[in-house]
């Protein structure tokens, strides 16, 4: 990541995961912010502060509270601060420009919440710089920001309202579906399901408590389900379920993972551990009594060769690793695959620009070839140039999965833009679970118009430098930050220059329009809620979850740990997060 990377723990994880330091890291970023300046890419307005503010107040409505969202509101917070700092007292006091910040679940921090792995809390710490934002006895100078949590686009309020309410309106969505390999039998056979939805599971997500039951069935487990909503409940104490010492076994089936990014890492190694090697984390307790002590074989399947590998050194150590720090798996590679991989534009890719890390995977996953696989109950394959090709149903309910076919590929091309290409060998994996792990995309927000914003190819809205409209005299500008923006790719810290982009964006507009709305302006002849999000959500009914609210639930939380080491122990059903938020 990149910048400000993770607050606490920035330049051990940034050294573990890149090899390189957090002043590196801010170097980098620094000649990439030059060189965009310099392009005419960013548009420069922290130079003073009469190109960040004029004398009427501002109002701007994030959309998502993730990674993308925070930062967006934390470099508009940090202009609008230096301006008002800039000024004289008197004129600071009148300045009170707002942020308000919608999410849609009653908790924030989006994929740091749901989707960081729970034995990564290293990658977590950004939450505080976040929570911060929030923290009331802190925003000096008084430029607020508002959480306005439990609140949905499209049910609570529409987008619409939100740009006659607001200056800005920027969407921080993310990206909320998958892209899918779409072969036959895909959407018929139950086992199969993305690494978003595994992901979101385990993590605790409201919205996904029902993949518990789907995994469940895969892994053949008698435990658990997905009963408890959080907390710890009756049937999940010190690690085990009612039923006995069903989480003590290692649930003897197989997972096919595709895809060999992180994420597809992350997912093995969870399965890997099972829950009771993930006992300390915050991993929801709905997941222990499934996973057990962990599963017997995972797969992870990739088209072209190691060296086009998408996963780090940091989460490719951590799978080889595993048996090390005792949780009796082997990790498995095959020397053969690493050969097949290794062609003359391959191995151009090792030396040229930005091969080092590659050269590091190289070296770790050779080592790791040369070693016989050890008598472990569990095992880790990461397999190179496998093209799945057909979903098998088990042969004794063909209503499964049972296994998935791949198709032998070899890398065709020159350096850079190598395709793997088909052999026509194919083998055989068995697999009760599958986990697609080839790309999260984005959906449209309701109430936008697609044909104008939406690109649905790719699963982005369609901008310029983060502008999808701007404001006019009746609406506030619309605008874009995170994966909804540029496609899911980078990591937390790559938020950072593209929320900079946004926010400089804004600052431009907002300068540049000269028919801002007054406070009390009533656009389009409607009532004044219109300039009120907090009164017009009252007046719906809506159970809004301010920042208050949130600290109780999260002090809830934490004090509802099932073991000492465990930050927190996550409420993962809706309604209960609202209670616990509102009691």
């Amino acid at each position: 990541m990149l910048h400000h990377y993770l607050v606490n723990s920035a330049a051990a994880t940034s050294r573990r995961r890149f090899g390189v330091s957090s002043c590196q890291l801010l170097s980098v970023i620094s000649r990439n912010d030059r060189r965009r300046h310099r392009s005419g890419e960013y548009y420069n307005h922290y130079s003073s502060s009469s190109t960040v503010c004029d004398q009427k107040r501002k109002k701007v409505v994030i959309v998502g509270s993730g990674p993308s969202g925070c930062y967006t509101a934390k470099y508009l917070k940090a202009a609008w601060d230096k301006s008002v700092l800039s000024q004289d007292d008197d004129d600071s006091q009148s300045l009170q420009n707002q942020i308000d910040v919608i999410e849609r679940l009653p908790t924030p921090y989006g994929l740091v919440r749901y989707g960081v792995a729970p034995d990564h809390p290293e990658v977590k710490n950004v939450q505080n710089d976040f929570h911060a934002l929030f923290d009331k006895n802190k925003n000096k100078p008084k430029n607020g920001i508002s959480y306005f949590g439990n609140v949905q686009v499209g049910r609570d309020v529409s987008l619409q309202e939100l740009r006659q309410m607001y200056d800005a309106v920027v969407l921080a969505t993310g990206c909320e579906s998958d892209r899918r390999l779409n072969l036959p039998l895909e959407q018929d056979l139950t086992g199969i399901l993305s690494a978003r939805e595994f992901v979101a599971w385990y993590n605790g997500h409201p919205d996904f408590e029902h993949i518990g039951e789907q995994v469940k069935a895969a892994l053949g487990s008698s435990g658990g389900g997905s009963g408890g909503g959080g907390l710890q409940s009756d049937n999940v104490q010190d690690g085990h379920d009612g039923d006995g010492d069903d989480d003590d076994t290692v649930r003897d089936v197989s997972v096919v993972i595709v895809g060999q990014g992180n994420v597809a890492l992350d997912c093995a190694r969870v399965l890997a551990k099972g829950g009771a090697g993930l006992y300390d984390t915050d991993i929801a307790s709905r997941t222990l009594p499934i996973l057990g002590k962990g599963v017997a074989r995972v797969t992870v399947v990739g088209r072209r060769g190691h060296i086009q590998g998408a996963f780090t050194i940091k989460e490719l150590r951590e799978l080889v690793q595993l048996d090390d720090e005792g949780h009796d798996t082997c990790f498995v590679v095959r020397t053969d695959e690493l050969e097949m991989g290794a062609t003359e534009a391959s191995l151009q890719e090792l030396e040229g620009p930005g091969g080092r890390p590659k050269k590091r995977i190289d070296k770790l996953l050779r080592k790791a070839s040369g070693k016989t696989p050890d008598s472990a109950s569990k095992r880790i394959d990461l397999r190179f140039l496998m093209s799945p090709s057909v979903w098998e149903p088990d042969e004794k309910d063909p209503s499964r999965l049972g296994s998935l076919v791949c198709e032998r590929t070899r890398l065709e091309g020159e350096l850079g833009k190598q395709n793997a290409v088909g052999t026509g060998e194919m083998e055989r994996i068995p697999a009760q679970l599958a986990l697609l792990s080839i790309g999260y995309k984005g959906v449209p927000i309701p109430g936008l118009d697609e044909e104008k914003y939406f690109d649905t190819d790719r699963g982005v809205v369609k901008h310029e430098h983060g502008r999808m409209e701007g404001p006019s005299v009746n609406m506030g500008g619309l605008y874009a930050a995170g994966w909804v923006k540029r496609g899911p790719s980078g990591i937390i810290g790559t938020n950072i220059p593209d929320a900079r982009e946004t926010v400089n964006t804004i600052l431009h507009d907002l300068q540049s329009n000269e028919t801002i709305r007054d406070d009390d302006d009533n656009v389009n002849n409607q009532d004044s809620n219109n300039g009120d999000l907090k009164t017009l959500l009252e007046e719906r009914g809506v159970q809004v979850v301010d920042w208050s609210a949130y600290q109780r639930l999260e002090e809830k939380e934490e004090a509802s740990k099932r073991s000492e080491s465990q930050p927190r122990e996550k409420i993962t059903d809706l309604q209960k997060q609202i209670e616990a938020a509102l009691a």
